[in-house]
């Protein structure tokens, strides 16, 4: 079962079903949403030079047009 309550007045959290008879023990865990409701890709996917970006960024991996960095060479490039 998943439900989304909202935390009330003194940190009061109500849940309720009528699919479990009453005295059923359960477990109840708790995962924090993050604060904002969108997430990161439908933010960048508001601005249209952004948007055109990601789709090109899609479009070359669904292509396989990638490109494959080594990190240790390119860190001892940098030095």
């Amino acid at each position: 079962m998943k439900q989304k309550p909202i935390v009330g007045k003194d940190g009061k959290i109500e849940l309720s079903t009528t699919e479990l008879p009453e005295g059923t023990v359960v477990e109840v865990i708790m995962l924090i949403e993050p604060l904002t409701e969108e997430d990161e890709t439908t933010y960048l996917l508001k601005s249209k030079s952004n948007k055109k970006h990601l789709l090109k960024a899609v479009e070359n991996v669904e292509k396989r047009n990638l490109i494959y960095v080594d990190l240790d060479e390119y860190e001892k490039s940098c030095l």
